[in-house]
């Protein structure tokens, strides 16, 4: 039995989707805040059962009988994040579950400028000092989340950002392809994968021509100093936390932390990942 968390969100309905694409709906089953939330996937034959981070109770009879569980990070940030992911690992070891898979980052460092990868970092530290042999699923930075950044300057013409460095943006359907088949393999490698990223790392630069090319709109590309950037960001009615947030992204990409590249993505879905441009291309209409 797997067990995936998080079957209501985008990443983890996606898995369970490519799950029942390899295996029986009677060998997966999900854990959920809102059982209702999931009655789709119930009417497929995928048992639901309600579980929350934050009640290590509930959650070890969710995982209940699972041999494998993928838990989703969780939507939060900084001790909170960090104290729902150590309560689902510890439901985990009670219950017994044989393997552990968690939805880590490419960029995952302990100190790292962007507070998820850190969160990451600990939250793989956590699990090697539970026992329970793991797989740290160290996904490429989402390709939807760079076409949110361009939101902006679809409208203004410019992309305003801070100094960057290269980013391997990667499709979170084809980290959902790759999650599911890792999880029904018949033989699990433990410990954190290599990057799993598209093929190439491209920078804001990039970015902005091909977003030019994409939509036929000139979009020049335009540095801005940290400080003034975030204070922008602020004005607009972000509140300072997540100003910060964003500006950790680019501050970690320009040490470096998510411009490796490797064909263990194309390697573990058996085809070439989509690039930047498709998703892009996909994004950029959705929202039009």
């Amino acid at each position: 039995m797997i067990v995936v968390t998080g079957a209501n969100g985008q990443l983890g309905q996606a898995v369970v989707d490519r799950l029942l694409n390899r295996l029986p709906a009677a060998h997966v089953a999900v854990s959920v805040r809102d059982p209702v939330g999931a009655a789709a996937l119930a009417s497929r034959g995928v048992e639901v059962r309600q579980g929350d981070f934050a009640d290590q109770a509930a959650m070890t009879t969710a995982f209940a009988g699972a041999d494998r569980v993928l838990i989703v990070s969780a939507n939060a940030l900084g001790e909170q994040a960090l104290a729902l992911h150590r309560t689902a690992i510890a439901a985990a070891r009670a219950a017994g579950v044989g393997h552990v898979f968690y939805t880590s980052h490419m960029g995952a460092r302990i100190g790292s400028a962007f507070a998820p990868t850190d969160q990451h970092a600990r939250t793989e530290e956590a699990l090697a000092a539970s026992g329970i042999p793991y797989t740290a699923l160290r996904h490429g930075f989402y390709a939807e989340s760079c076409a949110m950044i361009l939101k902006d300057a679809l409208r203004t013409g410019e992309l305003r950002v801070p100094e960057d460095g290269p980013v391997s943006w990667t499709g979170r359907d084809d980290l959902a392809d790759a999650d599911a088949a890792l999880l029904a393999a018949a033989e699990v490698k433990k410990g954190p994968t290599p990057p799993l990223t598209s093929a190439v790392s491209v920078t804001m630069a990039d970015v902005a021509s091909l977003a030019s090319e994409i939509t036929g709109q000139r979009i020049s590309h335009v540095t801005v100093d940290d400080a003034a950037w975030r204070d922008a960001k602020v004005a607009a009615g972000v509140p300072p936390r997540y100003a910060d947030l964003q500006l950790g992204i680019f501050q970690a990409a320009r040490a470096g932390d998510f411009a490796a590249t490797d064909d263990a993505l194309a390697t573990t879905i058996c085809r070439a990942p989509d690039t930047l441009r498709a998703v892009l291309t996909r994004e950029l209409a959705r929202a039009a």
